[in-house]
């Protein structure tokens, strides 16, 4: 039986008193895809939060097997440090090896990058350098908010293999873009079908 990453059930969530969407369900298994659309605000990056377990959920249940990784237009890396740096504190703090570095340095075609500082990169250099995290991470789940931001098309394309060579060992990838990324076979979660109606957007879960 395949692997199943991540389930989630039944799930509502709130922003402040106001219901965004209710009954959202769905699972990942080893080597599956899945594309969550929905309008600007509709609480695509709030679902993907509450995957990762960062946003607590106003109903439902999430279950998770393995390590997961996330990014979204935060890269998360120190702005101070160089780029090598900044990626070995993440391999250290998920348990990796700081050899995995320069090899994801080189997967995303920034290995010339490592030693300069994060904050003289360019839009488009932190986002790959971003996405290195999700290598030295060695996570199996990846959840991905609008991840080709900042990308060029040459890095589109690096982004869409990287998703490709990650499902094809073994993982799994939720993410949420407004691009048009080629995720092959990919299962879509339209967030509109779960919206509240009427007077149920100010009601309970």
């Amino acid at each position: 039986m395949t692997r199943e990453l991540i389930r989630f059930d039944a799930l509502a969530c709130r922003r402040s008193t106001r219901l965004l969407w209710r009954g959202v369900g769905g699972q990942l298994a080893a080597g599956e895809a899945l594309h969550v659309t929905g309008a600007n605000g509709i609480g695509k990056s709030s679902l993907i939060r509450i995957l990762a377990d960062l946003l607590p959920a106003a109903h439902g249940t999430v279950r998770r097997d393995g390590r997961i990784a996330m990014i979204d237009e935060a890269h998360a890396l120190d702005r101070d440090m160089t780029v090598g740096h900044a990626l070995a504190f993440w391999a250290k703090v998920d348990g990796m090896g700081r050899d995995k570095v320069a090899g994801a340095l080189a997967s995303l075609h920034i290995g010339h990058l490592a030693d300069v500082p994060v904050r003289f990169l360019s839009t488009g250099q932190r986002k790959r350098a971003g996405l290195a995290r999700l290598l030295v991470s060695s996570a199996s789940l990846w959840l991905l908010d609008e991840p080709g931001n900042g990308l060029d098309r040459d890095g589109l394309a690096l982004l869409e293999q990287l998703m490709a060579n990650h499902r094809a060992s073994g993982g799994a990838v939720l993410l949420a873009s407004h691009l048009p990324l080629a995720v092959d076979g990919a299962k879509t979660l339209d967030l509109s079908a779960h919206q509240p109606v009427g007077e149920d957007i100010w009601g309970p879960a």
